[in-house]
C-alpha cells in the first residue's frame, strides 16, 4: 500500500504555468491534463539526470576514481498540481525494521513519524523536491509545451484535410517560388511551384507538374484545387494538390449542379485534357430529366461557373448511353457521325463521319478523337464518307456491329436478352392471299407423295405462271 507522504510543504508553486495552459486549451484545443502528463514524464527524466546517482555525470567521475559507481533503482514519480502548477516529487522507499539502502528503504520509525498508520512493508512517497527545481522544471515546461503545440497543431491538420481527401478545396496563393536543381544527367533546370494558404495555419505547395501548361497565378489570387493525397510524416501532414487531375472537373460538376447532389445526375466518365477541353458523360436516372441540360443550366450558367474556375478550359457535357453504338456516336460530338460499327471483342470501333467534318471529329492534334476514346473506352477509327466508299484491301477478320444493328443494354452495363419470337401461326381459316412466299413453293416431300393426276396438273403450267414464278424476288 502506498501513501503520498511529505516531511515539509513544497514551495515550488507555478500559477503561471497553469495560466497559459489554459489559454493554449480555449486558442488551440489542446487539453490541459495532455500538457500536465508530459510535463510530468519530462520532470522525472531530468530529475534522475541531475539529481540522482544514476546520472551519466557521476558514473563517469567514478569510473576516473577507479571506483565501481553505486547502482540503485529509486522509483520517484513527479507531481504538478493542476491548480497552483506547485511541483513535487517523490521517491517510494519500503517501510523497513532496519534501513539497509538509504534510497529505496525507510525505518519504520521514520514512516510512523510521517502517518502513524505506516506498517513494515508499505511504500512511502517521501518529498525529495530539490530547491532549484522550480528553475529547471519551468525550461523543461517550456520545451514540452513548445513541443505538443507543434504536435497539436500537425494532428489537427492531418485530421481537417484528411476527412477531404479527393475534394475541392478553396485557397490562396501566397507567393511563386522559383527553385533550381540538378537532374540525373547534370543539367541545371528550374522548377516553379505556387505556395497556396488553405487556412491561417496550412500552407500547401502545387507543384509545376500539377498546374495547368500556360497557367498563371497572382498572390492574392483564390483558386480551388484537388486534394489528391494527405500523408502523415515525421515533419507534419504533407498534403498533395492538383490542378490538372479529372477529378477536379467531376467534383466541380457534382458541387455546382443539385441533381448531380441528389442523385438524380450521374456522372458516368470523365475524359480532360488539362487546360484544353475536357469530355464528361452524365446519365439520368430518371426519364423526366434532361441530364444535359441539368448540367449545362439556364443559358450555360452551371457550366460557365466550371469554366471560369478553370479558366477558360473548354467543357462538352454529353448523354451517356448503355449501348456503345450511340454512346461513341454521342463522344465524338460536336461532330455529326453517319454510321458507327463496334467490335465487342477488342472494344475497338470504326466510325464514318461526313467528309466536311471529318477534321471536326478528330480535332485539332487528335483531341477530339482521344477525349472519346478514353470517355468511352473504345480504339475508334474516324473514316471520311469518301474514304469509307474506298475498298478496302485487307479484312481484319473481325466482326462488327453494323450501323442501325444496336446492342441492348441494361443501365449497369449489362446485355438485355431478346425474348424468343414465337411463331404459332393459326392453320385454320387462313386465306390464299395471307400465305408467306416460302409457302408458294411445294417440299420434295410433296412431290413424292402426290397422285399421277395431281403431278401432271403440276407440271402444266403455261408460260405466263412460269414467268411469274421466276420474277418471285429471291429470299434475302
Amino acid at each position: 500500500m502506498a501513501r503520498k507522504a511529505s516531511t515539509e510543504t513544497s514551495t515550488n508553486t507555478n500559477p503561471e504555468l497553469i495560466i497559459a495552459l489554459d489559454m493554449l486549451e480555449k486558442e488551440k484545443g489542446i487539453k490541459k491534463e495532455v500538457i500536465l502528463d508530459a510535463i510530468r514524464v519530462s520532470l522525472e527524466t531530468a530529475y534522475k539526470k541531475n539529481f540522482t546517482k544514476d546520472d551519466k555525470n557521476y558514473r563517469d567521475s567514478a569510473r576516473e576514481d577507479g571506483v565501481e559507481p553505486e547502482r540503485h533503482k529509486e522509483e520517484i514519480s513527479v507531481d504538478v498540481d493542476a491548480d497552483t502548477g506547485a511541483v513535487e516529487v517523490f521517491a517510494k522507499k519500503v517501510v523497513v525494521e532496519k534501513v539497509e539502502d538509504g534510497v529505496s528503504e525507510i525505518s519504520l520509525a521514520q514512516a510512523k513519524m510521517i502517518d502513524e498508520k505506516y506498517e513494515l512493508g508499505d511504500i512511502v512517497n517521501v518529498s525529495v523536491t530539490p530547491k532549484d527545481f522550480c528553475r529547471i522544471a519551468a525550461q523543461h515546461a517550456r520545451s514540452v509545451i513548445v513541443q505538443k503545440i507543434k504536435e497539436a497543431e500537425r494532428q489537427n491538420v492531418y485530421d481537417t484535410f484528411h476527412s477531404k481527401e479527393r475534394e475541392v478545396v478553396t485557397g490562396v496563393v501566397q507567393r511563386v517560388e522559383n527553385k533550381t536543381y540538378v537532374d540525373r544527367d547534370g543539367i541545371e533546370r528550374s522548377s516553379n511551384r505556387v505556395m497556396i494558404g488553405l487556412d491561417d495555419r496550412t500552407e500547401v505547395a502545387l507543384l509545376e507538374k500539377e498546374c495547368v501548361p500556360g497557367e498563371h497565378f497572382v498572390v492574392g489570387e483564390r483558386v480551388k484545387v484537388y486534394v489528391v493525397e494527405v500523408k502523415e510524416n515525421t515533419k507534419g501532414p504533407h498534403i498533395v494538390v492538383s490542378r490538372t487531375h479529372p477529378e477536379l472537373v467531376k467534383r466541380l460538376l457534382e458541387k455546382e449542379v443539385t441533381e448531380i447532389a441528389d442523385g438524380t445526375v450521374e456522372i458516368k466518365a470523365v475524359a480532360r485534357d488539362a487546360g484544353s477541353r475536357s469530355k464528361i458523360s452524365v446519365w439520368a436516372k430518371d426519364e423526366n430529366v434532361d441530364a444535359v441540360g441539368a448540367c449545362v443550366g439556364l443559358n450555360g450558367a452551371r457550366i460557365n461557373a466550371i469554366v471560369n474556375d478553370l479558366k477558360g478550359e473548354k467543357i462538352d457535357v454529353i448523354n451517356w448511353d448503355p449501348d456503345p453504338v450511340v454512346l461513341i456516336g454521342n463522344a465524338l460530338s460536336p461532330s455529326k457521325v453517319v454510321s458507327v460499327q463496334v467490335c465487342l471483342a477488342d472494344k475497338s470501333a470504326k466510325v464514318v463521319v461526313p467528309d466536311y467534318q471529318l477534321s471536326l471529329a478528330i480535332g485539332k492534334r487528335g483531341q477530339n478523337a482521344s477525349l472519346a476514346a478514353r470517355l468511352t473506352g473504345y480504339k475508334i477509327d474516324i473514316k471520311s464518307e469518301s474514304q469509307a466508299a474506298e475498298p478496302e484491301m485487307e479484312d481484319d477478320g473481325k466482326v462488327y456491329i453494323g450501323e442501325g444493328e444496336y446492342i441492348h443494354y441494361h443501365a449497369n452495363g449489362t446485355p438485355k436478352e431478346e425474348p424468343e419470337k414465337e411463331n404459332n401461326l393459326p392453320e385454320e381459316n387462313v386465306e390464299p392471299e395471307e400465305l408467306a412466299e416460302e409457302d408458294m413453293f411445294v417440299e420434295t416431300e410433296e412431290l413424292e407423295e402426290m397422285s399421277a393426276d395431281e403431278f401432271e396438273e403440276f407440271e402444266e403450267l403455261d408460260e405466263e405462271e412460269m414467268v411469274e414464278l421466276e420474277e418471285l424476288p429471291e429470299e434475302e
